[in-house]
């Protein structure tokens, strides 16, 4: 994502967006950025991707239940977007969406074509970030494919075959650049090709996530130019799924472990839930009462679904803008950086193209200022700005777009 650091600095808006932003980043420029879940079979995957989605695809207990990705959508959580539909009451309500695809379990070997293998490794390569969910609870009823339960090892497991896998696509990659070279001698590799490619196959080697190396932003966008499927460069999210006991008391044998072996092993967070205990709150949610004794059994537990799916969307670098009025209230999503033009675009191609200029007010202003639906107040206060092209978006901004489209003429 070096592109996206060299752009936002080009275009200096009244207010740029926040060094996490413009930190340099592998991967597409996109907002249809997906989220796979990952892991050993019988972790919790489909079940999770069932609670996420409000769905309910096949998530039996045995090895290779899910062979085919499922893919589906779920909203990320936000009080200012429920906000806005309480103050407007539109029949329309569209949040932001978080694409997530359940990717069925790799096993030892897969890198090698063991179980569904490579097919599933691809399926990887497909998503622009991961939920590696890892099993830390005992249950007898729920097969373990390797018989036992540790962690520890079902990680090493996972990040061995992806290391395996990126081996097996740098390896292509640089083989056929070198061939292209001996064809036509004219077509020099730059050192940085090199400098890049071997220090990219010692970490793979040393089973080392790509992602967890220090790049410069050349190395970053020669990788972003010949390894982008790499999948040891796509952010992770740890997701530990414990017992229903473990769970209600924050306290499991292998949170420290699993912690410490994050951290020197790439970094990324880590999310203890319980499927068991969600698919528990999930089953009363249709009763209110229900519910409310349900949660009422352990005081100050929650669900944590809603704080993965926005920890999702996060690391993928998106963020959205609202439009809101009468007919409607809705997120529209955008890659972090972008800037008004193309924050327009997120409606249609239209607004883009024929930009004029955003009128913006981020909704904490108009959240504090507001006695109603009238913008009168934020612009009283000054807080309802006029913005051009450089303007970099906000997330949470309230955007009005000013645009126009001349017909082209038939010749």
């Amino acid at each position: 994502m070096a592109a996206i650091v060299e752009k936002a600095a080009a275009k200096k808006g009244k207010k740029g967006p926040d060094a996490s932003q413009l930190a340099p980043r592998f991967g597409r420029v996109k907002s249809n950025l997906k989220m796979g879940i990952l892991g050993l079979p019988n972790v919790g995957k489909s079940s999770l991707f069932n609670l996420l989605t409000d769905q309910a695809v096949a998530s039996e207990n045995y090895p290779f239940c899910t062979i085919d990705p499922n893919e589906s959508r779920c909203p990320v959580p936000d009080q200012r977007f429920q906000w806005l539909c309480d103050l407007w009451q539109p029949p329309s309500r569209i949040p932001a969406y978080l694409m997530i695809t359940d990717i069925a379990g790799l096993i030892k070997g897969a890198s090698e074509g063991a179980g569904l293998g490579n097919a599933f490794l691809s399926h990887i390569q497909a998503v622009d970030g991961l939920y590696h969910v890892v099993r830390a609870f005992d249950n007898p009823e729920v097969v373990h494919v390797d018989d036992s339960v540790d962690p520890i090892r079902d990680l090493e497991t996972i990040q061995h075959e992806l290391c395996m896998k990126d081996i097996a696509y740098v390896d292509s990659i640089r083989s056929k650049k070198e061939q292209d070279v001996r064809r036509d001698p004219k077509n020099k590799l730059p050192p940085v090709f090199f400098t890049v490619m071997d220090k990219v196959k010692e970490l793979l080697e040393s089973n080392t996530p790509l992602r967890s190396n220090e790049w410069n932003l050349e190395e970053i966008a020669k990788i972003n130019e010949l390894i982008p499927q790499a999948i040891t460069l796509k952010p992770i999210v740890y997701l530990v799924n414990l017992d229903e006991r473990s769970f209600k008391r924050k306290a499991n044998k292998w949170l420290v472990p699993i912690g410490e072996w994050v951290k020197s092993h790439g970094g990324g967070q880590v999310i203890p839930f319980s499927v068991e205990w969600e698919q528990k709150l999930w089953e009363v949610k249709g009763d209110a009462a229900a519910k409310e004794a349900f949660l009422a059994e352990t005081p100050g537990v929650k669900s944590v679904l809603p704080r993965i799916v926005k920890v999702g969307y996060n690391v993928l670098n998106l963020i959205y803008y609202f439009t809101a009025g009468e007919p409607e209230v809705r997120c529209w999503t955008i890659p972090a950086g972008a800037c008004a033009p193309e924050a327009a675009g997120a409606i249609h191609s239209d607004f883009e193209r024929g930009f004029i200029k955003a009128e913006v007010c981020s909704f904490e202003d108009f959240k504090t200022l507001s006695t109603g639906k009238s913008m009168a107040p934020i612009k009283a206060a000054g807080k309802y700005r006029q913005e051009g092209r450089n303007y970099v978006v906000q997330d949470g901004d309230i955007i009005h777009f000013m645009f126009n489209v001349t017909a082209s003429k038939k010749g």
